[in-house]
């Protein structure tokens, strides 16, 4: 072959190497439309989980008791005014029981505890899906478990964010 054929060719493809086709141009300006708007969507998501994050709830229960008391659910009424913006939130619902009774009955009534303030928010509006229940019998006292005001303190159910 001649030079010059050899450098027309050469030449050529270079040009088609460093020239993308319409096709891969359009591809690629979709593909970073996609990833700009999946980054956009992951940072509103983030936002939202931590305005979501700022809420909590705590509900006290009687000795031995799954019941919810009326102040327990007007605490619970206002938790759940307060998640309508962020239906996609997950709920962590964590039960607790003071030392009156044994480990066994303390760890049944944290669980029961924890069940009923899942279904009373169920029963206002919030999927159940989004509800993580967990019962932790005396585990994690808030306060010491030696006066019964301190006691009736450790009797709770901590409702958060996950």
């Amino acid at each position: 072959m001649r030079p010059r054929a050899v450098l027309a060719l050469g030449t050529a493809a270079l040009l088609c190497q460093g020239c993308p086709s319409a096709y891969q141009r359009t591809y690629d300006a979709e593909t970073k439309k996609l990833e700009a708007q999946h980054r956009a969507s992951q940072e509103q998501a983030q936002a939202e989980h931590a305005e979501a994050s700022r809420y909590a709830a705590v509900v006290y229960f009687d000795v031995g008791s799954a019941t919810i008391r009326p102040d327990g659910q007007r605490e619970l009424r206002w938790f759940v005014d307060k998640m309508q913006p962020y239906p996609q939130a997950v709920v962590l619902i964590q039960g607790f029981a003071d030392t009156t009774g044994t480990e066994a009955g303390n760890q049944a009534l944290s669980q029961q505890r924890a069940e009923a303030v899942a279904v009373y928010l169920s029963s206002q509006g919030i999927d159940r899906a989004r509800l993580v229940v967990q019962g932790f019998g005396t585990e994690s006292p808030a306060v010491s478990n030696l006066t019964a005001q301190n006691r009736s303190r450790n009797r709770r159910v901590e409702v958060t964010v996950r």
